[in-house]
């Protein structure tokens, strides 16, 4: 039964890793969340922008926030060895999050009738589980290095 009592062990040391990159990450996008719904908001209150356009610009915003966040304090393995190629595909799984966050607000508010904050937040919840998973999978979990 040894074999079992390490896999187990493994097991939970994996789990509370996981919990913790998802708290942190957590953490990191609620920052990163806040920049996004300020400018969001600014952009389509304050100057006047359709709410598609400035959720790309206020997202983008959010998405630099959040990679910086993400690797200072969130992930510690690295598929990619080279930031600069890290950073590119931390962008492009971005701009998949960018169209479930499009996709999401159109639904909610032009389909649903919600308004723009309800939206964003259930946008929010659909990117987060989005970009989570993919970064994490494609970027941040030890297991193999490239690039």
């Amino acid at each position: 039964m040894p074999t079992l009592s390490v896999t187990l062990r493994e097991q939970g040391l994996f789990a509370r890793a996981l919990f913790r990159e998802v708290l942190g990450y957590g953490m990191a996008s609620a920052v990163a969340l806040g920049v996004d719904a300020a400018i969001l908001k600014a952009l389509v209150a304050l100057a006047g922008w359709h709410y598609l356009l400035a959720s790309t610009v206020s997202f983008i915003a959010g998405a630099a926030v959040a990679y910086g966040l993400s690797v200072r304090f969130v992930f510690r393995s690295h598929h990619v060895k080279s930031r600069t190629l890290e950073f590119g595909y931390f962008l492009a799984i971005g701009l998949v999050g960018l169209l479930v966050n499009a996709a999401t607000l159109s639904v909610a508010i032009g389909a649903v009738g919600l308004g723009l904050m309800q939206s964003k937040l259930v946008a929010a919840l659909c990117t987060f589980t989005t970009n989570f998973l993919l970064r994490r999978t494609l970027l941040f979990s030890p297991s193999r290095t490239s690039g």
